[in-house]
C-alpha cells in the first residue's frame, strides 16, 4: 500500500479507517468505531468507517476529512498537501498540529524533500 499524505500531513495509509476500508475488514470498522466513539465522543458506527485517503475522489472519505478546512485549502490551492504552499504553515494548520502533532512530521519531511 502507497503511502499517502493528506493535505494535513496526517498518513492516511496509517489511519485505521483507511486500513479497514481498504481491507473491507468490517470487524476493524467497528473496532475503529467503538474507540473513536469513547475517544472523540463522536456518534459512529462501523458504517461511518469508510475511506479511500484525504486525496480520493471515488467519494468513500471520512465525515471528518469532508469538511476540512485545511483540506478545502489545498484543494483551491490546487496543492496535494500543504508542505509547498507560500502560507505554510497557517494559523489553521498549526492549530491542527497542536492536536495531532505527528501530523507536522509529515510535512516537514516532504517540505525538506523539497528544499523549502
Amino acid at each position: 500500500m502507497a503511502k499517502q499524505i493528506a493535505c494535513c500531513g496526517l498518513n492516511c495509509s496509517e489511519c485505521p479507517t483507511y486500513l479497514a476500508t481498504q481491507n473491507n475488514d468490517d470487524a476493524a470498522r467497528e473496532k475503529v468505531a467503538a474507540h473513536w466513539k469513547k475517544q472523540f465522543q463522536m456518534n459512529l458506527t462501523a458504517a461511518d468507517i469508510n475511506c479511500d485517503g484525504c486525496l480520493s475522489n471515488s467519494g468513500r472519505i471520512f465525515m471528518h476529512c469532508r469538511t476540512c478546512e485545511i483540506k478545502k485549502c489545498a484543494t483551491a490551492k490546487g496543492l496535494a498537501n500543504c508542505a509547498p504552499c507560500n502560507d505554510y504553515a497557517c494559523e489553521k494548520l498549526q492549530a491542527f498540529h497542536t492536536f495531532v502533532p505527528h501530523a507536522k512530521s509529515g510535512l516537514e519531511a516532504i517540505r525538506k524533500e523539497l528544499g523549502l
